[in-house]
């Protein structure tokens, strides 16, 4: 039986493919179509709200990029041409793909023939009519976007119209400590926001959970929005801010202790946020 598609499901196995697989987002409100770069399911961060089953510390695997176009070009004939639609019962305002969006089951940037991969994407998808009019999405958390490599990649992404959606769950080293499990500083990672703006169309990500039942305090609200100010005031030119909570249940550790934050309390933020003068979604 076909599992109908829907925002709460988003198996990278869900069409047998290795690196492809279709996801109903949330936020784009249309069929987003993954990539995965990280079959292995490693990453170099863990976040505590992550959904990826047996998360290991480690990066991307060598990629058969033969293969991953094949499969490309497969899945997008499959929805252009056949009957994918109708096989995952995908709601009839849903049909339209909205992206492609560089995601997967672990940091995508880690990948050593990052540059390359966002190439042939951007060529395939070009070629079969899915760019210019669907949008190229990467999501990261720009842990490594110092890297010659990456910043390569971002450039590739560019040439394509794309953007960077860059992961800043927290501005203070505890928050990052405790959401994130990654020892880099919050002003390293404004640094490499810094250089991916440079390359690239840049948004910031922010997930906001609610863990142990201590909702989103005020001093991690206030160290946010100083952040903002603080990268608005050095001309760093952000797109814009997507809020968003937990959709779908933690398979890490701390599973027991999250909650997502209600709509009201983000909106609430979001509202702060505005009033520095950036654009911000609130995923719904």
């Amino acid at each position: 039986m076909v599992s109908k598609l829907s925002t709460t499901s988003h198996r990278s196995d869900i069409v047998g493919l290795k690196y492809v697989y279709p996801v109903i987002s949330r936020r784009m409100g249309g069929l987003s179509i993954g990539i995965n770069f990280n079959t292995n399911n490693a990453c170099n961060w863990r976040c505590i709200y992550c959904q990826v089953p047996g998360l290991t510390l480690g990066a991307a695997p060598e990629i058969d990029l033969k293969l991953l176009e094949d499969e490309l070009r497969l899945f997008l004939k499959d929805v252009i041409e056949g009957d994918f639609y109708e096989r995952f019962d995908v709601d009839e305002d849903k049909r339209v793909i909205k992206d492609i969006a560089i995601a997967g089951n672990g940091e995508p940037t880690s990948l050593k023939e990052f540059p390359d991969a966002l190439a042939l994407i951007g060529k395939v998808a070009t070629e079969l009519g899915i760019f210019p009019q669907s949008r190229y999405v990467l999501i990261t958390n720009g842990s490594l976007v110092h890297q010659a490599k990456v910043k390569a990649g971002l450039k590739v992404l560019d040439a394509y119209d794309g953007e960077v959606w860059f992961k800043l769950d927290s501005a203070t080293e505890e928050g990052r400590a405790l959401i994130n499990n990654t020892a880099q500083s919050c002003k390293a990672s404004v640094n490499n926001l810094m250089l991916a703006t440079q390359c690239c169309k840049t948004k910031l990500q922010t997930c906001l959970v609610d863990y142990d039942n201590r909702g989103l305090s005020e001093l991690e609200q206030s160290a946010y929005l100083d952040l903002l100010t603080e990268i608005k005031s050095s001309g760093c030119e952000l797109q814009g801010v997507l809020l968003y909570s937990m959709a779908r249940l933690s398979l890490q550790p701390e599973a027991s202790k999250l909650k997502p934050l209600s709509f009201e309390v983000l909106d609430a933020f979001a509202d702060k946020i505005r009033l520095l003068g950036f654009n911000v979604s609130v995923s719904r």
